[in-house]
């Protein structure tokens, strides 16, 4: 799926340096298929992204079409 897959190679992507120069994390609520809560932490330990709530409160929330999500990802 096109918002799974994206997370997944956000994941791939992450590094210690992006985690320590970022520092926030964001939560994404998205409509239509695929819809619901994903997050990218790039805040804890290692980051991390994936379905559901952020282990950690979010500094940042949007809320989009999962297709606008993945056009403005890739």
């Amino acid at each position: 799926s096109p918002v799974a897959e994206t997370f997944r190679v956000i994941q791939g992507a992450m590094s210690e340096e992006h985690v320590r120069s970022t520092q926030g994390v964001f939560q994404f609520d998205l409509s239509g298929d695929e819809g619901g809560t994903w997050y990218i932490d790039l805040k804890s330990k290692g980051g991390s992204a994936g379905f559901g709530k952020p282990p950690v409160t979010a500094d940042v929330v949007m809320s989009m079409s999962s297709a606008d999500f993945v056009k403005m990802f890739t």
